[in-house]
């Protein structure tokens, strides 16, 4: 990795690939001069929804550079928006980090895992809403929030893991039978994969990213956006039925373990760069 001072054409090297990972490095990527190599843009995000300006960032993705999406609704979004193709290359989970995990003892109670998040659209006020409804006809569910920070108010999380290294994120994930995503848009949505491939039913809002391997009835169980009865509803039934929640976990599991591999992700991406696709 090296790093530059800033993004004019003076300090950036020659190269053969110029790749923008965000709207804010489009603009540049396409004024470099043409020695930095093939110009790229990387969406992870429909990023005028929440990410800026919407008609600042619009404008980027009208800029003349090949696109790669990771994942199928970005590539729709550009093509019906934008009147531009691009190559959807869906983020694979790493299976040395995330797999099933033996867990500790059983102690009768079921867990349903989120994602805490305080950006609005992360859906968190929704998805306790959703298991709050759950949990008034099952005392023993338990919902266990993470993520990078603590809130900053309290939550009726029963239990709460703040910055867990990397590495003991499959733990967690396998210990938590349930995963929830209520998240309003996913560009894709990678906790969710990684929780399906540690062994835990998915159940979600239709964000759009999810689509790729959130299949409603067979790999998730998927629920109308911004719907919390719908959401609700799809976890009492994972909840209530253990024949569902354990194949959807198997489903799931298997789907995204073999749909989406570094093998595959790593050949298409080279392939494009150098310009043989």
């Amino acid at each position: 990795m090296r790093w530059v001072p800033d993004w004019t054409p003076a300090h950036l090297p020659d190269g053969d690939a110029l790749i923008a990972t965000a709207w804010q490095s489009a603009e540049p990527v396409a004024d470099a001069p043409d020695r930095c190599g093939r110009k790229f843009y990387f969406i992870q995000h429909y990023e005028s929804l929440y990410h800026g300006a919407a008609p600042r960032v619009d404008a980027t993705y009208r800029l003349p550079l090949r696109k790669i999406v990771i994942s199928t609704w970005l590539a729709e979004i550009m093509a019906t928006r934008f009147d531009s193709p691009a190559e959807v290359i869906v983020t694979p989970v790493d299976p040395a980090l995330f797999h099933r995990v033996p867990g500790e003892q059983g102690d009768g109670l079921l867990r349903i895992l989120m994602l805490h998040h305080e950006y609005e659209w992360k859906g968190v006020v929704d998805g306790i809403e959703a298991v709050t409804r759950v949990k008034a006809r099952h005392s023993d569910l338990r919902l266990v929030g993470f993520g990078l920070k603590a809130p900053r108010k309290e939550l009726p999380y029963d239990e709460f893991f703040e910055d867990l290294p990397q590495d003991r994120l499959a733990w967690l994930y396998s210990r938590c039978p349930i995963y929830s995503c209520p998240s309003w848009d996913e560009g894709l949505g990678m906790p969710s994969m990684e929780a399906m491939t540690c062994g835990a039913a998915l159940c979600t809002y239709d964000n759009g990213g999810c689509r790729d391997y959130a299949i409603d009835g067979r790999t998730a169980l998927v629920a109308t956006r911004r719907d919390v009865g719908a959401l609700a509803s799809a976890l009492s039934r994972l909840v209530d039925d253990a024949d569902l929640r354990e194949r959807i976990a198997r489903e799931g599991q298997e789907f995204v373990s073999t749909r989406f591999t570094w093998e595959g992700a790593t050949a298409r991406l080279e392939a494009l760069l150098g310009g043989a696709t």
